[in-house]
């Protein structure tokens, strides 16, 4: 277990001057406790588990109890169950599906129900507000319309799935005030359907998405370019999320920047922001690209309907040990096998997203609308919309070609402030709500003009 006493004693020396200050404490200590909580044991036994039904491929076994992806959509929703009654019916179980048929895409080789095992954890004052941690159910062979052979999907992406399976565990020993969707999608090699299912499942319940964070592959340190590291990893983040603006926001990009901030790119910051503060040994790399070249990820069809998503996976990956048949071919081992999996990493980006879905949840709402001015003045000037629940706001800014929000300012209760002697034209800046308990929501990038 990590000693944390230093840390206590730093976060505590925080308070007492922030107190002074009426500025909330910007270290929450459960936050440590979470992170300890995340056992490796616990991954790597569900991994082992879901690897063990053979197969998972979508279209492959639903009525046998040892084998395809009906056993282990059960072995999820079980395992969710046992999370549930341990804390007092907490979670709300329930599989989501939809069907799919040859006509939808080349990769359905028949008729089929992609079936979702989702587990939420509902919030004490935001009910309707979620943030989502995903994980992949099915696998898949090197033809992925073979729905036969073994395809044991150990890291890709059993690792994810068993992150999830993890992160609920922990998380539900707390009470949040947002609440927390812990999801197996299915049918992501077809065609990513599950993920499009959920969203647009989403959408007809008129959830309040605040994001979903998609984990695929996340246990595997030793990559096919010959590194290893067990402290690296990835969030890619696409710039502008589709639906996300209008034509004239569009335009409006030419003279006012915002390239490079929209709702996704704010929430992979948030991340990364949040691991450098709880988790500094680990060494978050924010990726400009909605997801590996040419390739797609089940926070997409959030993407695609105007969602914030990101995906986390390992930094390093070993080609020969996805979508491939287990098989030796020229002394290289190819398939995704247990014994490829590092478990220790996985259960290091599982505290990664367990941390982040705590801070969320427990984050007031983010200002809806953030105006900005001082064109042609020294200072800039900034008014936002209050939200419920936030004691105060603070204000960001960074260099234009910087990733990360770099500089930040408490303001206080106040629906508007000047930065003075920060030029407008220099920086980019951005508004976020914080929260009693020092917890604060997305950046958000400024969608308005005073005039």
């Amino acid at each position: 277990m990590k000693k944390i006493f230093p840390l206590v004693f730093v976060a505590l020396g925080i308070y007492s001057v922030q107190a002074q200050n009426n500025v909330p404490s910007e270290t929450d200590l459960r936050i440590y406790g979470i992170i300890n909580s995340v056992s490796a044991d616990r991954i790597e036994k569900d991994v082992r588990a879901l690897a063990g039904f053979g197969t998972r491929n979508t279209f492959s076994d639903t009525l046998s109890d040892t084998r395809g992806i009906g056993a282990a959509r059960r072995y999820i929703k079980a395992e969710f169950d046992k999370t549930s009654e341990a804390c007092g019916d907490c979670l709300d179980v329930f599989y989501q599906k939809d069907l799919v048929t040859p006509d939808m895409g080349n990769r359905i080789p028949k008729e089929a129900y992609v079936v979702n095992v989702v587990a939420i954890q509902k919030g004490t004052k935001y009910p309707n507000r979620y943030i989502i941690m995903s994980g992949d159910i099915d696998s898949r062979a090197s033809n992925t319309m073979d729905f036969e052979t073994d395809a044991p999907g150990a890291n890709d992406n059993a690792s994810g799935m068993a992150g999830t399976m993890e992160a609920a565990r922990v998380l539900s020993k707390y009470k949040f005030e947002n609440s927390i969707i812990y999801v197996g999608l299915s049918g992501e090699e077809q065609g990513l359907f599950g993920g499009k299912g959920l969203a647009e499942y989403a959408v007809k319940q008129g959830w309040d998405i605040i994001g979903i964070l998609n984990n695929d592959m996340i246990g595997n340190i030793e990559g096919v370019d010959g590194v290893i590291s067990n402290r690296d990893f990835r969030i890619f983040s696409e710039a502008i999320t589709a639906k996300e603006e209008t034509d004239r926001e569009r335009n409006a990009r030419r003279f006012y920047g915002g390239e490079v901030d929209g709702i996704s790119r704010q929430l992979a910051r948030y991340v990364y922001g949040n691991v450098k503060k709880y988790m500094p040994e680990m060494n978050p790399m924010m990726i400009y690209r909605l997801d590996r070249f040419g390739r797609g990820g089940h926070h997409r069809p959030f993407n695609d309907l105007g969602f914030a998503g990101i995906r986390i996976m390992e930094a390093h990956e070993n080609y020969t040990q996805q979508h491939q048949d287990i098989r030796t071919e020229d002394g290289i081992n190819y398939g995704d096998v247990v014994e490829h999996v590092n478990f220790p990493y996985a259960a290091k980006l599982t505290a990664v997203n367990a941390i982040n879905l705590a801070s969320l949840a427990w984050a007031p709402p983010a200002p809806k609308t953030v105006q900005i001015g001082g064109i042609v003045e020294a200072d800039v000037k900034l008014k936002w919309t209050k939200v419920d629940g936030a004691i105060g706001y603070k204000v960001y800014w960074r260099d234009t070609t910087s990733p990360t929000w770099d500089y930040c300012r408490y303001v206080g209760d106040v629906e508007e402030t000047s930065l003075e002697g920060i030029v407008i034209d220099n920086y980019f800046f951005g508004v976020s709500a914080v929260g009693a308990n020092g917890h604060e929501s997305p950046v958000v990038f400024p969608n308005g003009i005073m005039r």
